[in-house]
């Protein structure tokens, strides 16, 4: 061993210059292969936006790919770093190892299907678009937003800041909540003694004039409306209110609706028995 380490010193002291070399080159591919790499994925996709898709999409869509890119770029770039310096130090012909590379990689397959399947599962999910960083997804017992996509497995922080891993192998069913567009889907129920026609016109009014409003405008691609009644009873009526939002934007939207539906509700003359989120009696007191 000590021998072993002897030569290893005496051979970094005479190549050391070769090493340094490697490495910095290494470096330098890297972070510029990295730059460029960003560049023609933001290019490319920024070109092939269409219908529903919007800025938002395409650049958590852009930021997924550059990451998995980057991530393939760095892994290659130091491998071939490694391999020089060791054929270098060696002045072995490693081409025949890396042509038994295939055959290697056969034998290990049989004894690592689970990690193989990851692998592939993560390449379809990104390169079908499945979701991506930034979305709001549900996937199996975990819901939350997605931090990270690898062709391993996928990193959800949940509401709680609980960070869960996700195998990309075991994802049978994943739901993306941010995917093009969201929508609002509501039910309220007032007293089955409410004017229907006046109850419908007090809600479209708020969403038109939410729609307007140049905090929300942006936010709302088709305002929030009375769409019908649902179900009724001798005491309540329950009426759907949907509308269209931006990504992400659904759940700030109806927020901002429930509380302008209560001023609303309150100037019209319209009881409310029960609108989500808003706690109704307490406001009747």
């Amino acid at each position: 061993m000590h021998q072993f380490f002897e030569f290893i010193q005496h051979w970094f002291g005479d190549n050391w210059w070769f090493v340094g070399g490697v490495v910095v080159t290494a470096w330098l591919v890297r972070r510029f292969g990295e730059m460029v790499v960003a560049s023609i994925v933001r290019r490319t996709m920024r070109h092939r936006a269409h219908g529903d898709i919007t800025e938002e999409d395409i650049k958590k869509r852009q930021d997924t790919l550059i990451a998995m890119f980057a991530a393939i770029l760095r892994v290659l770039v130091w491998l071939v770093a490694g391999f020089s310096i060791i054929n270098h130090a060696t002045d072995l012909d490693l081409t025949p190892l890396l042509a038994s590379a295939s055959v290697l990689g056969v034998a290990i397959g049989f004894g690592a299907q689970t990690l193989i399947k990851d692998f592939l599962s993560g390449l379809f999910i990104i390169l079908e678009n499945q979701y991506r960083v930034g979305d709001v997804v549900e996937i199996d017992d975990a819901s939350g937003t997605v931090e990270q996509i690898s062709l391993r497995s996928t990193i959800i922080r949940d509401n709680d800041g609980s960070v869960h891993y996700i195998p990309n192998g075991s994802i049978a069913h994943a739901i993306n909540k941010t995917m093009g567009f969201a929508k609002i889907n509501m039910a309220i129920e007032v007293s089955s003694s409410t004017d229907v026609d006046s109850l419908a016109k007090a809600i479209n009014a708020v969403g038109d004039k939410m729609a307007k409003d140049e905090k929300w405008k942006t936010r709302i691609m088709d305002p929030p409306h009375f769409l019908g009644i649902d179900a009724f009873s001798t005491s309540t009526l329950e009426v759907k209110i949907v509308g269209k939002t931006q990504p992400s934007s659904q759940w700030s939207v109806t927020g901002e609706l429930r509380k302008r539906l209560v001023v609303a509700f309150k100037k019209e003359g319209i009881i409310a028995a029960k609108i989500p989120g808003v706690d109704t009696d307490k406001d009747k007191k």
